[in-house]
């Protein structure tokens, strides 16, 4: 064979081997994400030509499959509608998934292992193949007072209920919101358009608050330092400062308490009584005196820094910041400096002790069925840590009650003692002339817990720089909580 030759067919080879590396990688290494991109038209035709499965919450239908009569033969329907989207996100041709619909995606489209004895028998039926249902843990009744108090008032916030001895979230929403509907039309100019109208929106209503909005909690957080001085030796008649005011460890930031009032009729007050009282004076002597190390361990025995929660949606890591130095750690001990939460965060800090210090995972599926509905599976309670000893969240409780007890504001339920604690939160560039956060947590009945709450109302809701969260969430929490007893029962 001439040198010619020999050239050409090397070339060949060549040629014959990269067109086969090509076609493997195409095939083999790309193929997944080919298949999962939003423009693979052909991928959208088969994901749609299957009925996908159910969410449900109780007997109420959230999410369902229709024949469309068009291209594509399924089109997905949102009955519930907003007040519900947080929890089911959406299903679109053009943005692809959100929420439960991308988080449970592999039970709904119906290629979860779990499936798999289904799909066989439909494959050797010749059944039109189907996805699963997902029965969620939501109350629906519970899930409108939370939505509806937050709406109709227009505020910008969010509310959690959880069940505290098993972590089941009964409640989650989120304002404002959006209408899944349109992002699963039928018509992708409709979807184009509503994507860019929420996304133009401030606030964005496509964020789910509950889960992904972290602020600084404000005196909801001396849950959290209470915890810790209650280990390290105080008690609630330990004794701490009533000052109005005080100056902050080698600085010359001062501190003050709500409105510059004293905490209570002496110079010195009790611990319970601080904390009734939501005395700033006296929690940052007790962040002083407890130090960094016992305030940041506390916290992450509740939680609060972990970043792998999963309820399946992720939820952003709550956080305590550095707190390095004793200034700084007095300002986190009362909730502000770094201190970030989130809602659900928040919820499960009340849960925790409202479950005798023992905190479970919060999630949001009960089951997943087959097609037939038939349980394939079934959340059982987990347990993630002890976030304080029995006794401690006794007194805690105890606490808490005398702080309910002190907390004005509507909605107040007659033969129903609550557990709480409020907190109104400073935040932004210029934090005195800002309206601040809102908050309040609790749970109910104190004595046999059933519900817990965490509510947030960013900006001071509808009264500004008066908000307080006595004044605007404990309302909200304490109709939810209503609801979810009336429910209960």
């Amino acid at each position: 064979m001439n040198r010619p030759v020999r050239r050409i067919a090397l070339a060949v080879m060549v040629m014959v081997v990269a067109l086969l590396a090509n076609i493997t990688y195409v095939q083999v290494v790309m193929a997944g994400q080919y298949r999962d991109d939003p423009r693979n038209q052909r991928s959208q035709i088969d994901e749609y030509s299957r009925q996908r499965g159910q969410i449900t919450a109780g007997s109420e239908v959230l999410a369902q499959s229709v024949e469309s009569g068009g291209r594509l033969r399924y089109a997905r329907e949102y009955p519930a509608g907003p007040a519900f989207a947080p929890i089911t996100g959406f299903l679109s041709t053009v943005y692809g998934k959100g929420a439960l619909e991308r988080s449970a995606d592999d039970v709904l489209n119906g290629t979860d292992d779990r499936l798999f004895v289904r799909r066989m028998s439909d494959l050797i039926t010749g059944r039109d193949p189907a996805g699963g249902n997902v029965v969620t843990t939501i109350d629906p009744d519970v899930q409108r007072v939370a939505y509806d108090r937050l709406n109709d008032q227009g505020f910008t916030g969010a509310v959690v209920a959880l069940e505290p001895q098993t972590g089941e979230i009964i409640a989650m929403a989120s304002t404002p919101t959006y209408d899944p509907n349109r992002l699963a039309a039928a018509d992708a100019d409709e979807q184009q358009s509503a994507w860019r109208e929420y996304n133009n929106a401030d606030p964005n209503p496509l964020t789910n608050r509950a889960l992904n909005e972290i602020e600084p909690p404000g005196s909801t957080f001396k849950l959290v330092t209470t915890a810790a001085a209650l280990q390290n030796g105080y008690t609630p008649d330990s004794r701490l400062t009533a000052a109005r005011n005080i100056q902050l460890a080698d600085s010359t930031t001062t501190l003050e308490n709500y409105n510059g009032s004293a905490c209570g009729g002496g110079d010195t007050a009790s611990l319970a009584e601080a904390l009734a009282r939501s005395c700033n004076t006296a929690f940052a002597q007790l962040g002083q005196e407890l130090g960094a190390d016992a305030l940041r361990a506390q916290a992450e025995a509740f939680g609060i820094g972990g970043s792998n929660l999963q309820i399946p949606m992720p939820v952003t890591a709550s956080q305590v910041g550095p707190m390095e130095d004793t200034p700084s750690t007095q300002q986190s001990a009362i909730g502000q400096r770094d201190v970030r939460l989130t809602p659900m965060q928040l919820a499960m800090i009340g849960a925790s002790i409202a479950n005798g210090g023992q905190t479970m995972a919060p999630h949001l599926i009960r089951e997943i069925q087959s097609q037939s509905l038939d349980a394939v599976d079934t959340t059982e309670p987990d347990r993630l840590a002890r976030a304080v000893p029995a006794d401690v969240a006794r007194t805690l409780t105890e606490l808490m009650v005398g702080s309910e007890d002190r907390t004005q504001g509507g909605g107040k339920i007659t033969g129903v003692q609550i557990a709480s604690k409020t907190g109104t939160a400073e935040h932004g560039t210029d934090p005195k002339n800002t309206p601040p956060h809102a908050w309040y947590v609790a749970f109910a009945p104190a004595e046999n817990p059933r519900v817990a709450v965490a509510v947030l109302v960013e900006n001071g809701g509808n009264r500004a720089q008066e908000a307080t969260g006595g004044s605007i969430a404990a309302p909200i929490g304490r109709a939810v909580i209503a609801e979810a007893l009336r429910d209960a029962q």
